[in-house]
C-alpha cells in the first residue's frame, strides 16, 4: 500500500486530522462492487444512498449509524432448495460501510421496487453557521457597540 505525505495539506487547513484516518480505512475495504449502489446528492444539504438489493426483504437488511459511519447489513433468509437453470439475483451477505461526514444524519429508509433508499441530511449546528463578525474602529472601546452596529 502507498504512503501519502498530507504535510503540505495540513499546513493551510484546519481539523482535518482525521483526513489520513479516513483514507486508510477506505483503501482497506473491501471493493467487490455488491450490491452495487449510487450516491445522489438531492439538495444543497441532502443526500440519497440508492443500492440494489433485490432479493432482499426489509427484515434481511440492517442499517446502523454508529458516530461518523453507516453501515449497511445484508443476509438473506434461507430458503428451501431450490433448483434453478440460472440464478442472476445474487442474494449473498453483504456489508456496506459509508464514512459520513461530521453532522451528516441518517433521517430515514425505504425499500421500494428492489432498491433500498436510504436519506441523509446535513445539519448544522446553529453555532456552526456563518455568522458576520463586527470589526470595532479605534474610536470604539472593547465590547462596546460600533456606531455602523446602531445603524443597523
Amino acid at each position: 500500500m502507498a504512503t501519502f505525505d498530507f504535510t503540505p495539506m495540513f499546513r493551510s487547513s484546519i481539523g482535518f486530522d482525521q483526513l489520513p484516518d479516513l483514507l486508510a480505512h477506505a483503501a482497506e475495504r473491501e471493493a467487490n462492487g455488491y450490491p452495487p449502489y449510487n450516491i445522489e446528492k438531492s439538495g444543497p444539504d441532502d443526500f440519497r444512498i440508492v443500492m440494489a438489493v433485490a432479493g432482499f426483504a426489509r427484515d434481511d437488511l440492517e442499517i446502523v449509524q454508529a458516530e461518523s459511519r453507516l453501515i449497511i447489513k445484508g443476509q438473506a433468509k434461507k430458503e428451501e432448495a431450490k433448483t434453478f437453470l440460472y440464478r442472476g439475483l445474487a442474494a449473498r451477505p453483504f456489508v456496506r460501510e459509508f464514512d459520513l461526514a461530521t453532522y451528516v444524519e441518517v433521517t430515514g429508509a425505504a425499500l421500494e421496487n428492489g432498491l433500498l433508499i436510504i436519506s441523509l441530511k446535513r445539519e448544522l449546528p446553529e453555532a456552526m453557521k456563518p455568522r458576520s463578525i463586527p470589526i470595532a474602529g479605534k474610536d470604539d472601546a472593547p465590547g462596546a457597540v460600533s456606531r455602523l452596529q446602531r445603524a443597523a
